[in-house]
C-alpha cells in the first residue's frame, strides 16, 4: 500500500469512529458504553481491513480506549491475561523497543556519563552506573546492562592498565541494573508481580506513582553505598575521551518526548498536590497507568522516524517485526 493512501486510511479510520458515536448517541439513542463500543470497533475494523497500522497494532486500542472512555477497567479488560499488570507491562516493553530502535537511551546515557565527568576512573564509574540505573528504569535490566557492557568494554581498553577499576566498572553496570530496576513499577517483571499480589492481599492498588515513593528512596540510597563500595579503593585519573554520537536524529528526539510525556501522564495521573490528577479533572476514572502505556505504543506506531525502510516506505518509532 501507498505510503499516501495509508495515510487516507489512518485518518478515515477515526472519521468513521466518531461519525458512529454520535450517530449511534444521537439517531439511535445508544447509551455512552455500547455507542462507544460500537465507534472502536468501527476504528479497529477499518484499521484491520486497511491495515494502516500493524494488525497486532489495531488490537491493542480497545485496552487503551475503553478505559478512557469509561467503559471498561483494566480488572474486566486484562481478565483473559490473569492480571492488569501484564497490560501494563506489555505496554513498557513496547515502549522500551523503541528507544533501543533509536539508541534514544544511550545518548541519555552518554548524556549522563558526561554530565557526572570523566577527569577521574572514580567519576566514570558513578557516572556509568547511574546512566545505566536511569535506563533501567524504563527498560529491562538484562537489556540495559547488554547495551552498556560494549561502551564500558571500550572505555577500559581505552584507560587499560587497572584491574581494580576495570572490575569496578563492569559491576556498576551489573548492580546499576538490578537498582534502577527497582524504582519503577515497570523496571522489571517481579515489580510487577509483587505488586499484583500486593494489592490482592490487602486491597490497596499499586499505581505508578505510589511505586515511585518507595522505589526512588530505596534505590538512591543503594546507588549511594554501592557507589562508594565500588570506588574506595579505585584510584587515578580519567583518560577516557567520551565518543561524539554527533546530532540527535529525528526519531530519537521524537522517542525521548513520548517517553518523557509518558512518565510526566503517569506521575500526573493521580498527582500533584492531591489534587487529583488529570484523570479526575477529565473525568476518566477507569484511567490507569496500562492506559497511558498502551495509548503511547499506538501513538508510537504512528509517528514516522524520519526515516524510510528498505522498500522505501516511511518508517515509524515502532514497527511490528
Amino acid at each position: 500500500m501507498s505510503t499516501h493512501l495509508n495515510t487516507v486510511f489512518r485518518i478515515l479510520g477515526p472519521i468513521l469512529a466518531i461519525s458512529t458515536y454520535f450517530f449511534c448517541k444521537g439517531s439511535v439513542g445508544m447509551e455512552h458504553a455500547p455507542a462507544m463500543t460500537a465507534a472502536v470497533t468501527i476504528l479497529c475494523a477499518t484499521w484491520w481491513c486497511t491495515e494502516a497500522i500493524p494488525i497486532p497494532v489495531t488490537s491493542i486500542i480497545p485496552f487503551a480506549i475503553f478505559p478512557l472512555a469509561d467503559v471498561l477497567d483494566h480488572k474486566d479488560l486484562a481478565s483473559a491475561l490473569g492480571d492488569k499488570f501484564v497490560l501494563l507491562f506489555m505496554g513498557g516493553f513496547m515502549l522500551s523497543k523503541a528507544a533501543e530502535k533509536s539508541k534514544a537511551h544511550l545518548r541519555v546515557a552518554h548524556g549522563m556519563i558526561k554530565l557526572v565527568g570523566t577527569q577521574s576512573n572514580r567519576r566514570i564509574i558513578i557516572g556509568f552506573m547511574l546512566a545505566t540505573a536511569f535506563c533501567s528504569m524504563w527498560i529491562s535490566n538484562t537489556a540495559t546492562a547488554l547495551i552498556m557492557l560494549p561502551v564500558a568494554i571500550a572505555v577500559i581498553n581505552q584507560v587499560g592498565g587497572d584491574r581494580r577499576f576495570a572490575v569496578s566498572l563492569l559491576l556498576a553496570i551489573a548492580y546499576g541494573s538490578s537498582i534502577g530496576g527497582m524504582s519503577t513499577l515497570i523496571g522489571t517483571p517481579p515489580n510487577g508481580v509483587f505488586a499484583g499480589i500486593y494489592e490482592k492481599t490487602t486491597n490497596v492498588p499499586v499505581d505508578f506513582v505510589s511505586w515511585l515513593k518507595i522505589g526512588i528512596p530505596t534505590s538512591v540510597v543503594m546507588l549511594i553505598a554501592c557507589g562508594i563500595v565500588l570506588t574506595i579503593f579505585v584510584k587515578g585519573g580519567g583518560n577516557y575521551n567520551q565518543e561524539d554520537l554527533g546530532k540527535w536524529t529525528p526519531a530519537q528526539k521524537r522517542v525521548t518526548f513520548v517517553l518523557g510525556l509518558t512518565a510526566l501522564l503517569w506521575i500526573t495521573r493521580k498527582l500533584p498536590f492531591g489534587l487529583g490528577g488529570w484523570s479526575k479533572w477529565l473525568d476518566m476514572p477507569m484511567a490507569q497507568d496500562a492506559t497511558v502505556a498502551l495509548l503511547m505504543v499506538v501513538v508510537m506506531f504512528l509517528i514516522p522516524n524520519g526515516q524510510k525502510d528498505e522498500k522505501g516506505k516511511r518508517d515509524h518509532l515502532l514497527d511490528w517485526k
